[in-house]
């Protein structure tokens, strides 16, 4: 396993982004914001960027019902659901989102070969198996993570969720399934209102600064490793814990965030996890200050990339 951070892959492409109507609070704009950034600073070369087409039905269906795919499929979901998911249902929309999830599919397997993937996108943990939700439709990480263990390439697969916001759809697909393990540290008063329960779930107070936010990473993370012993790791790196973002409540600062990222990558690498990286939530007004946070990922995740020891 070469540790050249050049080698890493970066799942990229123009149906990451879909027209909204004018004044919709989802930013849409940061997936066309990432890959420039990235490029135009160096961190990446091109010929890192892949594209994909579509998932396949079959895979989709390793983790969504068949009655939620079919209907989702042919746009004939209620009024009901479609207000849950929180975007105009449209056959773009549908093809954007199992272009997405085909993308963390192929960085799975990506990883595998590499150490370490990149979704400019992705991290859609809202969506449950018979319905989307919070701008989620299909659970990209579930799908992916079903798909290794179907196939035979993962045992045993840690879901680390930073996000803002609870895992809810992931921890309920994946309850009664011992062989993943769902992670998730969001903030207690944040949506969803209900929330599930993860094999570990850690609701922060609101107004979590930096300091308490990292003593409860780093004295959950490696012992859910040592306990947990997996093969292999997605990382939903969600920067709604920002203090700036509109819907989040907790009070990191732009360092905290990637000083949190960076623990996260040194303890997978520590342990010789292989890691798909996926964008998740981020809603501070200022679009660049999500794009920053975004990039600081990519910062740190390829930084501790470059350093690590032969495999």
């Amino acid at each position: 396993m070469s540790n050249n951070p050049r080698r890493v892959p970066v799942a990229h492409g123009d149906s990451f982004m879909l027209p909204l109507p004018p004044g919709h609070r989802f930013p849409m704009a940061k997936y066309a914001e990432i890959p420039r950034r990235l490029l135009g600073s160096g961190l990446i070369q091109p010929e890192q960027i892949f594209r994909n087409g579509p998932m396949k039905k079959e895979r989709v269906l390793r983790v969504h019902t068949q009655d939620y795919v079919e209907r989702l499929l042919s746009q004939h979901l209620t009024r009901h659901e479609v207000r849950k998911i929180g975007f105009p249902l449209s056959a773009t929309l549908v093809k954007r989102e199992l272009i997405l999830a085909e993308a963390t599919w192929q960085c799975a397997q990506k990883a595998l070969q590499v150490g370490m993937s990149f979704n400019t996108a992705g991290g859609t943990h809202h969506a449950f198996a018979d319905h989307g939700e919070g701008f989620c439709l299909l659970n990209d990480v579930a799908i992916a993570a079903a798909n290794l263990r179907h196939e035979g390439l993962a045992r045993r697969i840690l879901i680390i969720d930073l996000d803002v916001h609870q895992g809810n759809g992931t921890a309920h697909i994946f309850a009664d399934t011992p062989e993943v393990f769902t992670f998730s540290m969001h903030g207690q008063k944040n949506y969803p209102v209900q929330k599930q329960i993860s094999d570990c779930d850690i609701a922060l107070p609101p107004e979590t600064d930096d300091d308490a936010y990292l003593q409860h990473l780093q004295s959950t993370l490696p012992e859910i490793i040592a306990r947990f012993a997996p093969d292999f790791a997605f990382y939903i790196a969600g920067v709604d814990v920002l203090a700036s973002d509109k819907l989040g409540k907790l009070q990191l600062t732009l360092e905290g965030c990637q000083a949190r990222d960076q623990f996260v990558y040194e303890t997978l690498a520590h342990h010789h996890l292989p890691v798909v990286t996926v964008m998740g939530g981020g809603y501070s007004p200022a679009l660049n200050t999500v794009v920053s946070a975004h990039i600081n990922t990519f910062v740190a995740g390829l930084g501790v990339f470059s350093q690590a020891k032969q495999a």
